[in-house]
């Protein structure tokens, strides 16, 4: 787990990278009664200026946009339902980046705000959509701050946290090195209060994690993802090439100049396309297709696309474009896709092949359960 030539090739490359991406959870800008700390935010905004005008690239992910609205609708904690949350949200996001803009302009830096859900980096033209507005928001001079659209975000799919769509927007902007900020300084080998437990300087992959728990929601209750959904944030960019490192809010000065702080966290994979890698750690899914052992093979060792004449059952309610688990006859959960057919429509077409399809149902079936562009190998066991 400690690998200090790879700790330090990790913390030279952060150091230079020419863009990154940095993510500030709600936990880091708020006081201990749940409102906004403008003194956090102009320590964050002061270490974010000094590194732009050294050359670097910034793209910023802020939470707290609910935690700002708390106190003006007479909130004293984070609303666990939807409406209420989305209500502080409206509230709080105006709030949020008028603090922002008045702490950046210490710099001459002008703040754009760039709202995503999750439909925006799973469907292929919003995706390109967004990616245009953080690209020129760059190369205009601007700080692009992102954030979830919780306003309008609904249950059923949202990515739960600024963690995860950190690392989408790592992706996303293309960025050399995701930055993961926190009330903590540092994973720790067990709860960072208790004699024994020491910091966990890097992390080579997940195996490297198999005896660790990481902990919960920070201090001053406002935030939703806690030290385990950074480690997966972080987990996820590695699996898709982008080195990352895990810190405390405090220490994001050190860290992006390469020093001895944090986590950090090795690539474990080449780049994957953004659908693959909300897919493989991110969809929520909907229900389930079992395969054959045939269709198995084919699945895992040929990467091709799932036909119906390898399903051999259904499970759950789901229409044509949900994201659903694929299992194999011994149930285990071997890949994740985007269907093209529902739940009601796919037990007539087990069995056949796509040619006999398109003959007794018609052309719209001359076509795969899944593609091979949108499914992906997991190792996942269970649902979503």
């Amino acid at each position: 787990m400690h690998g200090s030539s790879a700790t330090a090739e990790i913390r030279e490359h952060i150091a230079g990278a020419r863009r990154i991406v940095i993510k500030v959870g709600s936990s880091s800008l708020t006081t201990l009664d749940g409102g906004l700390d403008e003194s956090r935010l102009i320590a964050l905004t002061d270490a974010i200026g000094a590194h732009r005008a050294r050359g670097h690239e910034i793209v910023l992910v802020s939470s707290g946009a609910i935690a700002a609205g708390l106190e003006p609708m007479g909130l004293r904690r984070r609303p666990r339902d939807l409406a209420t949350q989305q209500a502080a949200a409206g509230v709080g996001q105006g709030l949020l980046m008028a603090a922002y803009t008045r702490a950046l302009g210490r710099f001459d830096l002008v703040p754009g705000q760039v709202l995503l859900s999750a439909d925006d980096l799973i469907r292929r033209t919003h995706y390109r959509n967004a990616q245009r507005a953080i690209d020129k928001l760059l190369a205009l001079g601007t700080l692009p701050i992102v954030n979830e659209n919780d306003a309008v975000a609904t249950e059923e799919i949202r990515f739960g946290d600024n963690d995860r769509l950190a690392a989408l927007v790592a992706h996303l902007a293309h960025a050399d090195a995701l930055v993961l900020l926190s009330d903590v300084d540092a994973l720790y080998s067990g709860p960072p209060h208790l004699p024994g437990s020491h910091r966990i300087e890097h992390v080579s992959g997940p195996a490297a994690l198999a005896d660790v728990a990481v902990g919960g929601v920070g201090t001053a209750g406002t935030g939703t993802g806690g030290m385990a959904t950074k480690v997966e944030a972080a987990l996820m960019v590695a699996d898709s090439g982008i080195p990352a490192v895990l810190t405390s809010a405090d220490r994001i000065t050190s860290a992006l100049e390469g020093e001895d702080v944090g986590t950090w966290f090795s690539v474990t994979h080449r780049r994957r396309g953004t659908r693959l890698l909300w897919l493989r750690h991110l969809a929520k899914t909907f229900g389930s297709v079992t395969i054959d052992r045939g269709a198995e093979a084919a699945v895992r060792s040929r990467g091709t696309s799932l036909l119906a004449a390898g399903v051999t059952a259904v499970d759950g309610d789901f229409e044509a474009g949900d994201p659903v688990e694929i299992r194999n006859l011994d149930g285990e959960v071997i890949a994740r896709g985007m269907t093209n057919f529902s739940s009601a429509e796919l037990p007539a077409m087990f069995g056949f092949s796509t040619d006999e399809l398109g003959t007794r149902l018609g052309s719209d079936y001359r076509k795969e359960v899944i593609h091979r562009n949108d499914l992906v190998l997991t190792h996942v066991s269970g649902r979503g």
